[in-house]
């Protein structure tokens, strides 16, 4: 863990109704120095005791108090991040705890299934402290952001304000993603888990992060092999939990611990959701469904809600660099996390700025432009431009030339052509990424796939941006029961660079979940079927020159499984088959593809 960001190359004081210098000043004197005390015994509500690490400010008095639960060691986190001295200088106790069954806390670690009812026993404990003036705030990115919203549903009454950051909005897209298995739990486990769980139950296997290190590629190689997928072993001993949840698929009831959509009234705290374009693929999408969730269960009104979206990949040390990927975005780009953590709590559980207007809600940085804008809801106003998809792998805005049955859209063919365009995907050749880094890539060479739809618009004749959700409404038949359909958005210059605009997840749909709430409902060969990928969200400007490119494929491996097309799953199943897949252009079929264009 790091975080090595540099102090505010965008400052960020006025974000949000985030307290600046012109706020009222603290009602308290600044403390004077830091008592830190380790091993501070938590009780819980079925007698497993957790353990936190409480830092709070010299003299002795009654705090505001922030609570931070993670999996990855208290200790470190205090040793790495700069959060929790900072808090204590502005006046703030702070609790800093590990989670049920990790570190130094009892109990056993079944991730996220106990944080709900811990993180409330946790707050309250925290609020009854004598050195606690009963207001708490939570805050975190990733599992710690996560455990937030958890805690949140439980209705802690002295939960005031929260700042989750980079984290999910449903299980639907965080352990599967619409419908397909999200091959990275592999990853997480052995790098953060796995270790601690070693020497938690004197296992053997690699315990340091050299040897973990050095461990992994043959780790990954299995992975990348092992069919079905609940035949990999090599975490059985340290992740029970993860067998196990191979086994219930998403619309399984099961998952419920870890679904938020439709709970937003159990919490009045006041919310800022943080995440980036290139985060992990439940970020993005995490922080805009929360804050409209929000908003929605508040009347309408975005008030003590707010939603800030920058350029970054995940992680706390992202929010301070100017680059994702191999995309630089300037300057601008960076904010001091510590900081807009630290001005939501003062706002909100300090009173500070109350008394000043309130800055807009929204706050999201556009990609291409390299510049932040403002709204007062998500998405931001946008007109939807419509592009059809052509044979002759075109993307042409609807309008310029009309959708005529067995004709192509695109003005530089005459002549009838094919309806559809088709591809075979094969299981065992699945489409790979060439990157194992996280952020925007020049994806060009995917082109060159014959398992890969290639479809780009014409040149833009101006700066366009697009901001806000992007529906891909495409018509697709198979020779198979089931296959998943990727649709994976790029901003291609001049010279063919292709840039992604978002993490893959956002853009992929297993077929037989085109209709979630009717669970698994397996194809018929042959026939055509709507399926609707409304997950891709982003805020690009495409520059003059520039062009939209959308590629259809049905595999992105090894970040997510793949389809084994016969209707088996390959949770549980090793039987595949190669398929040929359809996507069709024309008439009553007509694929498309929606962007929201905002006008400038």
């Amino acid at each position: 863990m790091s975080h090595p960001f540099p102090r505010a190359a965008f400052a960020f004081l006025g974000l949000l109704a985030v307290a600046c210098v012109a706020c009222t000043p603290a009602p308290t004197p600044m403390p004077t120095g830091l008592r830190h005390d380790v091993d501070v015994a938590i009780p819980m509500r079925d007698g497993v005791v957790l353990r936190a690490e409480v830092l709070r400010p010299i003299p002795d008095r009654r705090y505001p108090t922030l609570v931070y639960r993670t999996p990855y060691g208290a200790h470190a986190a205090v040793a790495d991040y700069t959060t929790f001295s900072r808090a204590v200088e502005r006046g703030y106790a702070v609790v800093v705890q590990d989670v049920r069954g990790r570190y130094r806390s009892d109990g056993e670690f079944r991730p996220y299934e106990h944080d709900g009812r811990d993180g409330h026993d946790t707050i309250e404990w925290a609020a009854a402290q004598p050195w606690s003036d009963g207001n708490v705030g939570t805050f975190g990115l990733s599992y710690p952001g996560a455990v937030q919203w958890l805690a949140a549903m439980e209705r802690p009454p002295h939960l005031k304000a929260m700042v989750p950051a980079m984290t999910f909005s449903t299980p639907q897209n965080f352990f599967y993603t619409w419908g397909v298995w999200d091959m990275s739990w592999v990853s997480w486990i052995w790098f953060n888990i796995a270790p601690d769980a070693r020497a938690r139950k004197n296992l053997p296997g690699p315990r340091t992060d050299d040897e973990v290190q050095a461990g992994w590629p043959a780790v990954e190689r299995r992975m990348r092999d092992t069919l079905p997928l609940d035949a990999f072993d090599a975490l059985n001993d340290v992740a029970p939990y993860y067998a196990d949840w191979l086994h219930h698929p998403p619309e399984d009831p099961f998952w419920g611990f870890a679904e938020l959509r439709g709970k937003y009234s159990r919490t009045d705290a006041a919310v800022l959701n943080l995440s980036g374009w290139h985060d992990d693929n439940y970020g993005p999408e995490g922080a805009t469904t929360n804050f409209r969730g929000l908003v929605q269960a508040r009347d309408g009104q975005p008030a003590n809600t707010a939603l800030l979206i920058g350029p970054w990949v995940h992680g706390v040390g992202a929010t301070g660099r100017t680059k994702a990927g191999d995309r630089e975005f300037g300057p601008d780009a960076a904010i001091d996390y510590d900081e807009v953590v630290l001005g939501w709590m003062d706002r909100h559980l300090r009173g500070m700025g109350a008394d000043r207007p309130a800055d807009p809600p929204v706050r999201y940085f556009v990609m291409g432009a390299n510049r932040w804008k403002t709204a007062g809801a998500w998405p931001p106003p946008a007109r939807s431009v419509t592009y059809g998809l052509t044979a002759a792998g075109g993307l042409v805005e609807l309008g310029t030339v009309p959708v005529k049955a067995g004709q192509s859209l695109s003005r530089n063919v005459t002549g009838t052509v094919p309806d559809f365009s088709q591809f075979v995907s094969d299981p065992d050749n699945p489409v790979l990424n060439p990157y194992d880094s996280a952020g925007a890539h020049d994806y060009r060479a995917l082109a060159d796939r014959g398992d890969v739809l290639t479809f780009d618009s014409a040149p833009f004749e101006s700066d366009t941006e697009v901001t806000g959700p992007i529906v891909a409404r495409l018509f697709v038949s198979c020779d198979c029961r089931d296959t998943d359909i990727w649709a994976r958005l790029y901003d291609v210059a001049p010279d063919g660079t292709a840039f992604n605009l978002m993490s893959p997840g956002l853009d992929v749909l297993r077929a037989s979940y085109r209709d979630m709430e009717k669970g698994r409902q397996l194809l018929t060969p042959g026939q055509v079927y709507e399926l609707t990928l409304d997950h891709l969200v982003t805020s690009n400007v495409f520059k003059r020159g520039h062009r939209v490119r959308l590629q259809v494929s049905a595999s992105f491996f090894p970040n997510f499984s793949r389809n084994l097309h016969t209707g088996d799953l390959e949770t549980t199943s090793s039987r595949r088959q190669r398929a040929t897949i359809r996507v069709y252009h024309a008439g009553a079929h007509a694929s498309r593809l929606v962007l929201p264009v905002v006008d400038r």
